[in-house]
């Protein structure tokens, strides 16, 4: 029987047929020959494969790989054979458990005799490493030769192939790239070089699909990964072509290359922190740059902000997958340089204001509501919303008295984007304002019906009786807008003295309205109102529209030819520094000076008390109508904007005083810095309390026995019910 196997394994040169060799195999293990077969066999099997072997080793380079390829077929093809020949032995041996099958027999004789021979198994790997470098290099390889060694390798067992194979070409792989890497990251840029890091990746890719097992390819991705990209990860970002230069050029497909790369290396907090430090500069510049610019700076601020934003939108999109790290890495960016300008309430205010102004060169509606919708982004950012809720009322409450609004639809829906971001608390004095408007319009085709219909004739036989000079009322177009006290912005304006051709219209309406309304108070705010005027000038007629300031003083010298400014101050009992401005707005600017100034300082902008003021029958405009002071909202001045910081301020601690008594009310008992934290949390979408502050509130709470501290921990506060 030995000498039967051995022929078959040398080729199948027995003169027995397989029947025959089958049956001995059989009649063997029947009587109970079957360990001597199997030590017979394995005998066999180790002399003749230390022939093959001695062959093998003979050999160099790929000609070794081929007669290795060539043997192990052949073994395999033999030992295939013989597992057939031997079947009922393996059946035997399957129930005994007395050792492996012949098949495994087989392949641990190849691989103790062929493959792990120190000489053989040395130049067979450093053969295939070099096969594989030359690929990698661009030159032809026997692609499918090395792929019958590795599945050999696969097929000795995983710790063959992974100690003997994969070990040393990981280290190698890693050799390799890490040459490469330090020779290309000099010469290349940086988006040549991550193109040049994806194309090798694909290549390793697809060469454990060619001929690797499957469970190298994690490994072998993490290596080239890491020497490729995660080891210069900060100098292909901060190189003069990295991340900046990307960013500024817009270039989408480099930086969607270089995120997804950075996230297979895990190297994405890099990127993101050059992401947000990229957008943090733009935005300080631009803040900056439109601190300075006092003429323009609402509009430079703001246009400049919603272009940046759109282009970081594109980078999100286009280039960084809309990544969720980054979306909140840019919300913090934008809420940094946003509030680092103290005045950027104001001017995202007025911002709206010129888009929602009638006559502004915002575009369509459906431009504008664009416009709108992406200013609104920028309002979140706001830490101060309640600053920017006061500087919107002031503009609002101008475009709705003076009759500029643009669209009611466009007020409305810009109203009701703020009651999603802020709640209806933050909206509800904005909506009154509407309703007040709303209301007039009504309560003033009632009060022109009462004045047609009761007290038409009454209004005629006084008008009979009044002196000459004076226009009788009839001459006089009033109208009224009744405003809610609390809802509309709080103004020191004293009143003033109204002129006698206005006063019967006025008291008609008082009368009109205590008739229709008892128990309420009108009270008469001349400083938010306007006036039309038909005025002559030599020969030449206008119509003048202007302030009801400007209005008072016309008049006035409508009665005399010259007044000065003293008397002009005493006469229509105006606050002075509104008065000047009335003055200078109707002296100064060219194209509106209708009054004329004694003496005449052309370059002075300074009244004196003793300047006298007359009508300019020089006056001529190319239009009939001519508009003095009905200007839209303007930057404030430094002076206004400290005084309305103050006036917040003020309207803030209540606000807080309320968030600590509602804190410590179901709470009971809590420590300063939990007071502190909670308090500022409650109040973010108002404005960002400083803790200073927020102590100052707590402290006069103390003082007013709403808490009070503990005894052994003064950081500790008690509410008193």
């Amino acid at each position: 029987m030995e000498n039967a196997i051995k022929e078959i394994n040398a080729d199948r040169s027995s003169g027995l047929s397989f029947e025959e060799l089958h049956r001995n195999a059989y009649n063997m293990v029947v009587n109970k020959y079957g360990p001597r077969l199997y030590n017979g066999l394995k005998k066999t099997t180790e002399e003749h494969l230390r022939k093959v072997a001695d062959s093998i080793e003979k050999l160099n380079g790929e000609a070794m790989l081929k007669q290795l390829e060539h043997e192990y077929e052949r073994h395999k093809k033999s030992f295939s054979i013989i597992r057939e020949i031997l079947m009922h032995l393996d059946r035997s041996n399957a129930k005994q458990r007395q050792y492996k099958s012949t098949y495994e027999l087989g392949l641990d004789s190849w691989r103790t005799r062929v493959v792990r021979r120190p000489a053989i198994l040395s130049r067979m790997i450093s053969t295939i490493l070099e096969m594989i470098e030359n690929e990698r290099n661009g030159e032809i390889s026997d692609v499918m030769l090395t792929r019958s060694i590795v599945v050999m390798l696969v097929d000795l067992g995983a710790e063959v192939y992974i100690k003997d194979f994969e070990t040393p070409f990981l280290e190698a792989t890693k050799n390799y790239y890490e040459r490469e890497a330090a020779s290309l990251i000099d010469t290349l840029n940086s988006p040549e070089y991550l193109q040049h890091a994806e194309n090798r990746l694909k290549q390793e890719v697809d060469r454990v699909e060619a001929y690797l097992h499957k469970t190298t390819g994690p490994k072998l991705a993490e290596v080239v990964e890491n020497r490729v990209v995660a080891c210069h990860a900060h100098t292909l970002i901060d190189s003069s072509t990295g991340a900046i230069h990307i960013f500024e050029n817009g270039n989408y497909e480099d930086l969607e290359r270089m995120y997804r790369l950075f996230v297979k290396v895990k190297c994405i907090d890099c990127l993101k922190t050059a992401f947000s430090s990229y957008v943090k500069d733009l935005g300080v510049k631009i803040v900056d740059t439109a601190a300075g610019n006092l003429q323009d700076g609402a509009d430079s601020l703001v246009c400049s902000l919603l272009d940046l934003r759109h282009k970081c939108d594109d980078m999100l999109t286009k280039g960084l997958n809309s990544d969720k790290s980054f979306s909140q890495a840019l919300n913090n960016a934008f809420e940094f340089f946003v509030n680092k300008n103290p005045r950027s309430p104001e001017y995202i205010s007025l911002f709206m204001d010129s888009k929602l102004r009638k006559g502004s060169k915002g575009g369509t509606e459906e431009e504008v509501e664009e416009s709108l919708e992406h200013a609104i982004v920028l309002f979140r950012y706001l830490s101060e919303k309640d600053l920017f809720e006061k500087y919107y009322k002031q503009h609002l409450a101008k475009r709705l008295l003076n009759g500029k609004s643009s669209s009611d639809d466009l007020e409305r829906s810009l109203l009701s984007k703020l009651k999603v971001e802020c709640g209806y608390q933050f909206t509800s004095k904005l909506e009154n304002m509407f309703n007040d408007i709303r209301t007039s319009r009504e309560m003033m085709v009632e009060f022109k019906s009462w004045q047609e219909g009761e007290h038409g004739a009454h209004g005629a036989h006084e008008a009979q009786d009044r002196d000459q000079r004076e226009a009788p009322s009839s001459s006089v177009d009033l109208s009224v807008q009744v405003l809610t006290t609390g809802a509309w912005p709080a103004n020191g304006q004293s009143a003033c003295n109204i002129p006698r051709n206005l006063v019967s219209c006025c008291e008609q309406f008082k009368e009109f309205y205590n008739t229709a309304h008892s128990g309420r108070k009108l009270a008469w705010q001349t400083n938010m109102g306007t006036a039309e005027i038909r005025a002559t000038f030599g020969e030449k007629k206008h119509e003048i529209s202007c302030s009801t300031h400007q209005m008072i003083v016309l008049m006035l010298l409508n009665d005399a030819e010259s007044l000065t400014y003293r008397e002009i101050a005493e006469h229509s009992g105006i606050p002075d520094a509104e008065l000047k401005r009335v003055m200078q707005s109707m002296t100064i600017v060219k194209g509106k000076n209708v009054l004329k100034k004694t003496p005449d300082y052309t370059d002075s902008k300074d009244i004196a008390m003793d300047d006298a003021f007359s009508v300019n029958d020089s006056f001529s405009s190319k239009l009939f109508k001519v508009k003095i002071g009905t200007s839209a909202a303007s930057r404030e001045s430094d002076a206004g904007a400290i005084e309305t910081r103050e006036k917040v301020e003020e309207d803030r601690r209540p606000q807080i005083e309320a968030a600590v008594v509602r804190l410590m009310k179901s709470r009971k008992v809590l420590h300063h810095n939990d007071v502190i934290a909670s308090v500022t949390q409650q109040l973010s979408n108002r404005f960002a309390p400083s803790p200073a502050a927020i102590k100052r509130r707590i402290e006069s709470l103390i003082e007013r026995e709403y808490l009070e501290r503990d005894q052994n921990d003064r950081n500790l506060y008690r509410y008193i019910a």
